[in-house]
């Protein structure tokens, strides 16, 4: 996900998506652990998407 993509969804739209990363990062840490997870640099996407989605939630909440 972009910057500008993330800027362009809605603040309920975006909560959702975040609890969708977090359920996807505590799932591909459970099948590294398990070697069953190939691809592992899928894990610093997810988290890099997390980091952008919270930087825009935490910048809604300081504008208000």
């Amino acid at each position: 996900m972009d910057i500008k993509e993330i800027k362009k969804i809605s603040k309920k739209e975006l909560k959702m998506r975040l609890t969708e990363k977090r359920s996807k990062l505590r799932k591909f840490k459970f099948d590294v652990e398990s070697r069953h997870l190939k691809n592992v640099r899928a894990i610093r996407k997810v988290k890099k998407d997390i980091a952008r989605i919270s930087t825009i939630l935490n910048k809604a909440k300081k504008i208000k």
